[in-house]
């Protein structure tokens, strides 16, 4: 092993997550604040920078050095960190350079002309760009190569080790149970009263709400910021710099408010990587379902419990309009949980929430797979949303053309947020066994569970594969019992149903 190489290695790590860096400064750009006129220029400009970065991972210099550094370096930190760059250029060389600058570049335009798209409801405009993305991940999935499924080439990407074999076993599982619990609770007469929440809730005593949650949950305003966005997201440009954005509805502060708490559960996880592993393919979530599953943990297991706000209530009310001042606790709770099919995903309740991602799922399988075409889709949405949830979109911006996923050609992803939302309620029956989080709730001192997530989870970034993590931190693989059994214990308290 030559200690030079390996230096060359880090210094080749470092180059191209300076050119990462650079790329997710524009694109929280292109969200948040960069004038429409500015998008073709910097979209542009993003296709030159991910060229360099795909020069970089393909280059005979990585290659050479992995060849080299494989098996023969100086810490398991680095072992990993050549592991992760070998998998990177074996998947990346696929790619011919040109045609991979020519995906990078649509993709940035792409999310303009969704982003419009979405605000006329009017999917044909957006359908050529899509065509396009699609042809590009089929192609990119036989470059790539699978062993049954040409989708799970795609999952590959953002959750390794799953398969459409797993997935096909375990969705139709919990949606069974779903479903039932649904209609048991659509069925029940005793149902929370939403209108209590309604009332004017003005823009910035949002944010301030938000932020101070953000705050007491340790996300690290010196190492972050909050911003507003179309649709919400966190992006980590390096364990110093992580931020989050959220959109602010002034009739209906749920969506802020649980946006926020889901993304700074995103911000969290970056925040807390070791600082060991920075600069290099490790400083990462280990998955998106991994990433998934904190976000989703804050967001549900804690924001949307009634020892959480038991605690936070009072401190709610300091920024709620004069309409929830005599609001009982007890009414607060049950309606900031009223389970309610809706058509937007991220506005969905936390049990139908799984069922918006199957209709997502079932959809770009069938779509990688060749068996339904880019066109189909509206329709085909329409019909999974009555399926599913007993609900037909009125328009595409509230169907087909809500999520901005597609249009950065991510298929693949939708799945990591079903399994995720599996995974906390696994971290999270584990956690209970170790703390009382409870009591941590109620007192507002969230820094054991902040501690027990960073120990077990955060701190790893990439250093452990998705995984591993579970069956570390569980003693079990996946296993979807845990939400179901989390989800109808609450639900059948909430709505008073017969066990």
């Amino acid at each position: 092993m030559s200690s030079h190489t390996e230096k060359e290695f880090q210094d080749l790590l470092k180059e191209q997550a300076s050119y990462e860096e650079a790329i997710g400064l524009m694109a929280w750009d292109m969200r948040t604040k960069a004038p429409k006129k500015g998008i073709e220029g910097r979209s542009e400009v993003i296709g030159v920078l991910s060229s360099k970065v795909h020069e970089i991972q393909t280059s005979d210099q990585m290659k050479a050095m992995i060849s080299e550094l494989k098996g023969r370096t100086s810490s398991p930190m680095m072992e990993r960190a050549v592991e992760e760059a070998e998998e990177m250029y074996l998947r990346t060389v696929k790619i011919p350079a040109e045609e991979y600058r020519e995906y990078v570049t649509l993709q940035s335009r792409a999310e303009s002309v969704w982003a419009e798209a979405k605000d006329n409801n009017d999917f044909a405009l957006f359908q050529p760009y899509l065509e396009k993305l699609v042809d590009f991940k089929r192609r990119f999935a036989e470059y790539w190569g699978y062993e049954e499924h040409k989708y799970d080439a795609l999952l590959h990407s953002y959750e390794p080790g799953m398969t459409v074999r797993i997935l096909d076993e375990v969705f139709p599982k919990v949606r069974e149970a779903l479903t039932g619990l649904l209609s048991d609770i659509q069925a029940s007469d005793n149902k929370p009263d939403p209108s209590v929440l309604e009332g004017h809730f003005p823009k910035n005593q949002q944010a301030a709400f938000s932020e101070e949650i953000l705050k007491r949950m340790g996300y690290d305003f010196e190492a972050g910021r909050l911003d507003e966005t179309i649709h919400p997201f966190a992006i980590g440009l390096n364990q110093n710099d992580v931020r989050v954005t959220t959109k602010y509805d002034e009739k209906d502060f749920r969506t802020a408010v649980f946006g926020t708490i889901h993304e700074g559960g995103h911000a969290l996880y970056e925040q807390n990587i070791s600082k060991d592993l920075a600069f290099t393919p490790l400083a990462d979530g280990t998955s998106m379902g991994i990433h998934e599953s904190q976000s989703l943990f804050w967001e549900n297991f804690i924001a949307r419990s009634e020892s959480f706000w038991k605690n936070h209530y009072p401190v709610f009310k300091n920024y709620a309009p004069e309409s929830f001042k005599e609001l009982p606790l007890s009414d607060f709770y049950k309606a900031v949980n009223e389970v309610k099919p809706s058509f937007i995903r991220i506005e969905a309740d936390e049990l139908t929430y799984c069922l918006h991602i199957m209709v997502r799922y079932e959809l770009e399988k069938a779509l990688i797979g060749g068996e339904i075409e880019v066109k189909d889709l509206p329709y085909l949405w329409n019909r999974k949303m009555e399926d599913y949830l007993g609900i037909i979109p009125s328009n595409d911006g509230e169907g087909v053309l809500q999520d901005i996923h597609w249009s950065g050609g991510d298929f693949g992803y939708f799945p990591s947020y079903a399994l995720g939302y599996m995974y906390a309620a696994q971290m999270n029956a584990v956690m209970r066994k170790d703390i009382d989080v409870d009591e941590c709730m109620e007192k507002g001192n969230f820094k054991p569970i902040q501690e027990w997530l960073r120990a077990n989870i955060h701190k790893y970034g990439k250093m452990k594969k998705p995984l591993e993590i579970i069956q570390d931190v569980t003693g079990e693989g996946l296993n979807p019992d845990y939400l179901i059994t989390y989800v109808t214990e609450k639900y059948q308290n909430i709505y008073k149903l017969s066990k």
